[in-house]
């Protein structure tokens, strides 16, 4: 999934993408051409292609990695625009990720942390709450929170210690909306902190993800404080790309068809054939299914970003490191954060100016948009907006995968004939599944060619 980009003209009454000529993607690794042979081929270098292919050449194996676009990735991908780092689509990495620590030293991202809490704006008025257990002012915040009563705090309270201390999150399962309802969690507490928070996070408003998952994501949250790598999201990537042995990626090339060979496989694509003993199909659901017919594949939540820069920050500083949420609704962004004031490395050296991200539910960038989300982002901040430049906007298609309940597990990653598909829809909408489909997809192919489940250190 590569979110589309378009020139800018400034003579155009929306600017619609990343501005021609003046934007960059951040290094990647350089591209070797395609070999006729490799042991694997794995198709896609996103979070699940490389690390399925870092597993995979730890055991012995000569692995290629083919990717269509310019760079590794897949949706985890950042361009630099007038020196500003921006990421495609707003994305966080959490430490607490456990598959994280396995492919790669956390520490050289150099995570740069958001505060942990949020800024909710409602009738007018800003109100900042904190995690009460990193911050000492925190449960004061939490009883002096104006949304909500002691009831609704009493019952988003007890959800809160049950996914923190809750041994099996297997229950029975229901859409997010309705797991809510049990717990009690009602009123503005809900409507405005909550569930925004939420739809951001899952990229629906609806609440019909799966419990079981949501429950699992926001223990995640409550356990770490995602951050941005000083080098964008695109650091990920390009750490795993870096592990792997040279010349193991090929860049700028698109698999077209999978077929057999005599004793092997082969991909055709616009380079040429490859043969292999064994293909990965390491895409989002909508190539997955392409390449693969019959491949069972979920439906896809889309989100649009809208990337601003500002004179300066226009959060004081004791908000400025935490997410904001419009608590009354009033436009189209479930989120937006002062990106600048979390991670300094996403602003040119010297450079006073603010960077503010926005995020959308669904595919519109259009004009008539990005007007309610000057808009809104206007209320929002208590700022005039109508100086701020906007430099970058992202339409992401296949953002997440749908996963509605039941969610029972993992999907299988083995299609038979030699061939196996992997990624984030394989397991759950998160980097953390889409690294461990990557392990699974390797101990599968290994188990195939006869080697057992070698694992990467």
């Amino acid at each position: 999934m590569i979110p589309s980009a378009t020139s800018l003209d400034r003579s155009d009454p929306l600017p619609p993408a990343i501005p021609s000529g003046k934007a960059s993607p951040s290094p990647s690794v350089p591209s070797p051409p395609l070999p006729p042979s490799a042991d694997v081929v794995v198709v896609g270098a996103g979070l699940a292609g490389l690390a399925c292919a870092r597993h995979l050449s730890a055991a012995g194996l000569q692995v290629a990695v083919v990717e269509a676009s310019d760079g590794v990735g897949g949706r985890v991908r950042s361009d630099v625009v007038d020196g500003f780092r921006v990421d495609r689509g707003f994305q966080l990495v959490n430490p607490a990720y456990p598959e994280l620590h396995k492919v790669l030293d956390v520490a050289a991202l150099r995570l740069q942390p958001f505060d942990a809490g949020v800024t909710v704006h409602r009738d007018g008025r800003v109100s900042a709450v904190h995690d009460p257990r990193r911050h000492p002012a925190g449960l004061v915040e939490a009883l002096r929170f104006p949304l909500g009563g002691v009831k609704d705090k009493a019952a988003v309270a007890r959800w809160v210690v049950r996914l923190t201390s809750a041994g099996d999150l297997k229950g029975p399962d229901s859409g997010w909306a309705e797991a809510l309802d049990e717990a009690g969690v009602h009123g503005e507490l809900r409507r405005a902190v909550i569930e925004p928070f939420l739809a951001g996070v899952l990229g629906e408003a609806d609440g019909t993800t799966s419990r079981r998952f949501v429950d699992l994501v926001v223990r995640s949250f409550l356990r770490g404080t995602p951050g941005l790598p000083a080098g964008g999201v695109q650091a990920l990537p390009d750490l795993l790309a870096a592990s792997l042995p040279a010349d193991s990626v090929v860049l700028g090339t698109e698999v077209r068809h999978l077929g057999l060979a005599p004793r092997s496989l082969v991909a055709e694509t616009t380079a040429g054939g490859v043969t292999a003993q064994a293909i990965v199909v390491a895409t989002d659901a909508g190539a997955a299914g392409h390449l693969v017919p019959g491949l069972p594949v979920p439906e896809s939540h889309a989100l649009s970003a809208f990337w601003y820069v500002t004179p300066s920050s226009p959060a004081p500083a004791s908000r400025e490191k935490l997410l904001h949420l419009d608590g009354d609704r009033s436009g189209p962004v479930v989120n937006t954060a002062v990106v600048s004031a979390v991670a300094p490395s996403y602003v040119p050296a010297g450079d006073r100016r603010g960077l503010v991200s926005a995020l959308l539910l669904g595919r519109d960038t259009s004009a008539q948009t990005e007007a309610r989300v000057r808009a809104q982002l206007g209320r929002v901040y208590g700022a005039d907006t109508s100086e701020w430049e906007l430099i970058a906007v992202h339409d992401v298609p296949h953002a997440l995968p749908v996963l509605e309940p039941p969610f029972d597990g993992p999907r299988p990653v083995e299609v038979g004939d030699g061939i196996f598909a992997t990624g984030d829809h394989r397991e759950n909408p998160s980097q953390q599944g889409a690294l461990v489909a990557g392990r699974r997809a390797a101990d599968a192919v290994l188990t195939r060619l006869g080697m057992g489940r070698r694992r990467a250190g």
